[in-house]
């Protein structure tokens, strides 16, 4: 991810709806919610300085002056007598509103990019069938939780193109459980965003490890665009790929919080009826999540 592609993408985003409503006109009026979302992807400061009696956003980012909107005004900004403005104070109502409209196109476009490595990739060649499908990440309403899955199911998403579901639109035995467990939260498996730690459907079990290793950046690509609140891993191989130590037992690290790389991991049992923990085993982890 880098500032020329996010600034290119974000053209690409423009409509009248995002601009503040008294000024429109194309990245008119759009300083706040593009420094906002600078802010989420690169970190430092946001900054405000007035241009005739304008506000005008920009980010400051390791003493480096990154404006994407600058080129609305016809002259060269003197960035000077600028104040450095807590993101909370931005995000009224209205700023709010279309801050979510613009990031949502930003990560739907930033995932498509990801996607399209992983149709071009032949890294498994032989070992997986391809994931079928126009994305391999199924956004919810929101990103606050991603559900980090094993890999693609035979008979699941793959083929029916529906989340949690086969190809008679039945929920599949796995998000039955799931979703007992998500109502302990008050939670909808259908609205959680959801991606698999591996992205094609490996043609036999023993190719998970290799698969999960060749699929590691793709996978932390697609959560840095994502930018989550908390990552529920399901079962071990996407607990493996994210977590930054190695463990002995699986079951000495589910349930726990890690904090890894700016990411908050919570592993659980995989939700499969196959696995006797799947529901009994995840319902204390879910208790003490509705609590936090």
């Amino acid at each position: 991810m880098n500032i020329e592609n996010i600034q290119r993408l974000l053209l690409n985003c423009y409509s009248k709806d995002l601009c503040y409503p008294k000024v429109q006109g194309q990245c008119f009026g759009m300083s706040a919610i593009i420094s906002l979302i600078i802010n989420d992807y690169f970190g430092g400061d946001i900054c405000l300085i007035y241009i005739d009696e304008i506000s005008h956003y920009f980010n400051m980012v390791e003493n480096k002056i990154i404006d994407l909107t600058s080129n609305q005004f016809d002259y060269k900004i003197e960035y000077k007598n600028y104040q450095i403005i807590d993101r909370e104070n931005i995000l009224t109502d209205d700023t709010a509103n279309r801050y979510s409209a613009l990031k949502l196109r930003l990560i739907k476009m930033l995932l498509k990019q990801v996607d399209e490595k992983v149709y071009s990739c032949n890294s498994c060649n032989k070992l997986v069938d391809k994931f079928p499908n126009d994305a391999t990440v199924f956004l919810g309403k929101n990103n606050d939780i991603v559900l980090v899955g094993e890999a693609p199911a035979n008979n699941g998403w793959r083929k029916s193109h529906k989340l949690w579901c086969d190809t008679n639109g039945k929920v599949l035995p796995s998000g039955v459980v799931l979703q007992k467990l998500f109502d302990i939260i008050d939670k909808d498996i259908f609205k959680t965003t959801f991606l698999e730690s591996v992205k094609c459907y490996p043609l036999e079990r023993k190719n998970l490890k290799i698969c999960s290793s060749n699929c590691k950046n793709i996978m932390l690509e697609q959560l840095k665009i994502l930018d989550p609140k908390l990552i529920i891993t399901l079962g071990e191989f996407p607990t493996r790929n994210l977590l930054n130590f190695k463990f002995d037992k699986f079951s000495d690290v589910v349930g726990n919080i890690y904090e890894v790389n700016g990411y908050k991991i919570l592993p659980i049992y995989h939700p499969s009826p196959i696995s006797p923990k799947s529901y009994k085993g995840n319902v204390p982890i879910f208790e003490k999540l509705k609590d936090m």
